[in-house]
């Protein structure tokens, strides 16, 4: 018997869409010979469907798609994932689907409802096993989540199955796949069962998905393992004569789930962010700093040089070498570019407010302006020409509100809006690997904001290194601003920049969203509310 994982990137809400991926991915497999083929959970709708499961029309554009599959698609046992409503409740659905029947349909048990996740808010939990048999092997169904505790995989068991096949729409982070292969390699030498693993892949508003799935057999080795970042059909015997993959142990890590990785989920989720909002370009700021260097090659190797737009926007400030290195890379790179100094902006606003400034010392208002009125080219640049803008600041920035709101946050979307500072530098570094496209010069020098005479980050900012270690404890861990100052840092500097991250949560909210690579991001993932006296 041939089982198939088909590791598809569905569009949420693109019902017709998914469907014909799910019949090609069918089709495909049939001509292989494939016996059964896994699919990603809510593969018809895309995940998360959020409150489009809430509206009628939604959930009958899924049945007559459950149905167009029904009809059409014979010769092969499919297992796909959609919503469904039984009984007057709403449920996350697995279906079987075999030669024009529905043979067995499964209730997702365990419904997430924490960081990113809130499922309890669509869905009823189901509370019944489901299994079904074919070709002499019986097969036990399980979603995401239900494989994260420890009654259904024991149901499972329990009920005499060989196999479980489990969909899944697990968002990536870093070291998530570890994690993945070590709970699901045990699961399956517990109880002796062997386990697919259908993962989506693509991205989704801020989550991406890395796809990654993959296949443990009854001893826990991982025996068949999906690529990172890409749609595949990968297809393995369910009696699985040949050693583990690779000798691989029990418990595994997959061969790269580093800084390589972890750029693949920038490139993957900039992309997908933006073809699936119906664009087809970008453009963006250089500056000829490190941010908007590594956004640049970012937004090269998703789209294609061709479909990116580089803007220098140069003021008083502006050193020399951060024009010519911005050049040199876009020239590198081969991106068109246009140099729009500011100046002339910068005076008609002076001239402007002069009356209601008059007697008022300058301060980081004149700094603000010049943000400001570089967001303002870059809009009228995008709007007239239908490409998205891509905003450049990084995550420790964003912390700690070191940004100008409708200025250097104004975009469609944050490539880097997860990314810690250190981590942008170390993303630079390893995309020059493959070919130097970052000028040396940009992330050699320190870095500066250039809004006034000689200014570097350092004037206002603790070192990156401390900075971003701030930052990691008190939003990824949440830990006390005293828990902090217990690992050795300096008390001040901690009461300063967690109170810089308390007070910012107003700019947040209204800067761009961004690729999640961490455990816990800005957005969706951390939900504090703006209006907070709460002292930590």
């Amino acid at each position: 018997m041939q089982i198939g994982i088909a590791q598809i990137n569905p569009t949420v809400g693109d019902i017709p869409g998914n469907q014909q991926l799910i019949i090609e991915a069918a089709y495909a497999m049939r001509a292989q010979q494939v016996d059964i083929v896994l699919f990603p959970e809510l593969s018809l709708t895309g995940y998360p469907p959020e409150d489009l499961v809430c509206r009628p029309a939604f959930q009958q554009g899924v049945d007559a798609a459950v149905e167009q599959i029904r009809t059409r698609i014979t010769g092969i046992t499919l297992v796909i994932g959609c919503p469904g409503v039984r009984d007057g409740q709403r449920y996350n659905l697995a279906i079987v689907i075999r030669d024009g029947q529905i043979v067995a349909e499964y209730r997702k048990r365990n419904l997430p409802n924490y960081g990113v996740f809130d499922e309890q808010r669509y869905f009823q939990a189901g509370t019944e096993t489901t299994t079904f048999t074919q070709q002499g092997k019986t097969f036990g169904l399980a979603i995401c989540e239900d494989l994260w505790h420890t009654e259904p995989a024991c149901d499972i068991a329990t009920a005499g199955a060989d196999w479980i096949l489990s969909l899944h729409a697990s968002p990536y982070y870093q070291g998530k796949s570890a994690e993945r292969e070590a709970q699901i390699s045990t699961l399956a030498e517990r109880h002796q069962l062997s386990i697919a693993y259908a993962n989506q892949v693509g991205g989704q508003d801020e989550l991406v998905f890395d796809g990654r799935s993959f296949v443990a057999d009854k001893q826990g080795n991982i025996i068949q393992r999906c690529p990172a970042f890409s749609t595949t059909e990968t297809v393995f015997d369910a009696e699985p004569q040949k050693p583990p993959l690779l000798g691989l142990a029990k418990v595994v890590c997959t061969p790269d789930d580093g800084i390589g990785v972890c750029y693949q989920a920038l490139v993957s989720g900039t992309r997908d962010y933006v073809r699936k909002n119906g664009f087809s370009r970008v453009v963006l700021g250089l500056s000829g700093g490190i941010d908007s260097a590594l956004t640049l090659a970012i937004a090269v190797d998703a789209f294609g040089a061709e479909q990116v737009q580089a803007i220098l926007l140069p003021s008083c400030y502006t050193a020399g070498i951060s024009n010519q290195d911005a050049v040199a890379q876009a020239e590198v790179m081969q991106v068109a570019y246009h140099s729009l100094p500011i100046e002339p902006a910068m005076q008609a606003f002076e001239t402007i407010l002069a009356p209601v400034f008059a007697g008022l010392a300058p301060d980081v208002t004149e700094e603000n302006i010049q943000a400001r009125s570089r967001g303002v080219i870059l809009m009228a640049i995008s709007n007239k020409t239908g490409a998205m803008l891509l905003t450049t600041g990084n995550k420790s920035e964003l912390a700690v509100g070191y940004a100008t709101l409708y200025g250097d946050m104004n975009g469609g979307f944050a490539p880097l809006k997860d990314v810690p500072k250190m981590q942008v530098y170390a993303l630079a570094r390893w995309r020059n690997q493959s070919a130097p496209v970052i000028p040396q010069r940009v992330i050699d020098r320190p870095p500066s904001a250039e809004l006034r005479p000689n200014q570097q980050d350092s004037d206002s900012l603790p070192d990156y290194v401390i900075l971003d270690a701030i930052v990691a404890y008190y939003v990824e861990q949440d830990w006390s601003a005293e828990q902090i100052i217990a690992t050795g840092l300096d008390a001040d500097t901690v009461h300063r920049i967690t109170r810089l991250i308390d007070q910012n949560e107003y700019k947040r909210r209204q800067a761009a969203p961004g690729v999640k690579i961490s455990r816990r991001a800005f957005g969706r993932d951390r939900r504090y509310p703006i209006a907070n006296s709460f002292c930590n």
